[in-house]
């Protein structure tokens, strides 16, 4: 199953104007954000924590209480 999330014209142009007027000192974040606004996000190839904790060898999330650092 593919799954693709898109923005409709007004919700590409609210990302990009949020984008550059919370990071104007940092163009290539901004990049990124306006580049996710128009090209939208392909659900299938993103990763969750247990993806991410796997990975690295990590183990599993015991489901209770966030830990802080």
């Amino acid at each position: 199953m593919r799954a693709h999330l898109t923005f409709d014209e007004a919700e590409q142009r609210e990302l990009r104007d949020a984008a550059r007027a919370e990071f104007p000192g940092n163009p290539a974040l901004a990049y990124v954000l306006e580049n996710l606004a128009a090209e939208g996000i392909d659900l299938d190839r993103c990763r969750d924590w247990d993806d991410i904790r796997a990975e690295k060898g990590l183990p599993e999330h015991d489901g209770g209480a966030q830990g802080v650092a």
